[in-house]
């Protein structure tokens, strides 16, 4: 009975242990589950924790940044209206230049006709009508060509009797002018010079013929001597290739190059372009 009775509290005790083992790892289980839900949280809130930092940040920058827009409302209110101005004023400007580049078009438009005025003109002035002298306008500058056959003997540097006659027309062109400046240009062709051995090539030809016209302009047909400039370009500007005794004839000239103030010349052009 005795025997009986110790087996029976045996057993029990055996239960008893095994179904509080059972409870205890059920609890540690349980305990381990909160600890990593505890973690988890604590992550999360620490996630939480940043972002309200950095939008807290991005909030302060925002209103900063709203109370610079609404100050700049203002200064651009300002800006607005001297950038207005400023299209008004460049606007002006952009008007004043179109008339005058529309006024240039015109006059260059008006170019040709104009430069046949003022040659015809010249030509007038001084009754010249003869082929071996040629006149005309080259950007503000009148040229007056005259051939060698007009002026000299071959190989001489003696202005001719006939060529006074001549001259004596250009001169009037240039007194009528007291403030224009002439270049007196002596032209040869390419043939060397074999006169006298006072001259040396065609360079001393060019310029001597240049001085000797200079001279009588001055001292014959009353032309101040400030006005003039004596040159000898010799064969280095040929008008054609000094392959035949034509064109050499040709090269051979006496170039006056009429150098006027600009403000005098465009009146003279006025005139002209009021006469058609």
């Amino acid at each position: 009975m005795r025997k009986a009775l110790y087996l029976i509290l045996f057993a029990g005790l055996t239960l008893t242990s095994c179904g509080t083992k059972k409870k205890i790892a059920e609890l540690e289980k349980q305990n381990k589950e909160c600890k990593d839900l505890l973690n988890s949280t604590t992550v999360k809130l620490n996630l939480c924790l940043t972002e309200k930092e950095s939008l807290s940040q991005q909030n302060e920058y925002l209103k900063k940044n709203n109370t610079e827009l609404i100050n700049n409302v203002g200064n651009m209110t300002t800006l607005t209206k001297q950038g207005a101005q400023n299209i008004e004023k460049a606007l002006e400007t952009i008007k004043e230049k179109d008339l005058k580049i529309s006024r240039m078009q015109d006059a260059l438009t008006r170019k040709d006709s104009v430069t046949l005025a003022l040659v015809t003109s010249l030509k007038g002035s001084v009754g010249i009508s003869d082929p071996d002298i040629n006149i005309n306008v080259e950007k503000g500058v009148v040229f007056i060509s005259i051939a060698d056959k007009l002026l000299f003997k071959s190989g001489s540097y003696v202005v001719s009797d006939k060529a006074k006659d001549v001259l004596a027309k250009v001169a009037k062109v240039i007194n009528d002018k007291p403030t224009f400046e002439c270049m007196v240009e002596g032209h040869t062709d390419n043939v060397p010079f074999t006169g006298n051995s006072v001259l040396i090539d065609n360079w001393d030809l060019s310029v001597k013929r240049s001085t000797a016209i200079v001279r009588v302009l001055t001292k014959d047909l009353g032309v101040k001597p400030s006005q003039l400039i004596a040159a000898g370009r010799g064969e280095f500007i040929p008008l054609v290739e000094n392959k035949t005794a034509e064109n050499r004839a040709t090269n051979r000239r006496t170039r006056i190059v009429v150098l006027p103030k600009i403000d005098e010349f465009y009146e003279m052009i006025e005139k002209e372009m009021k006469k058609q």
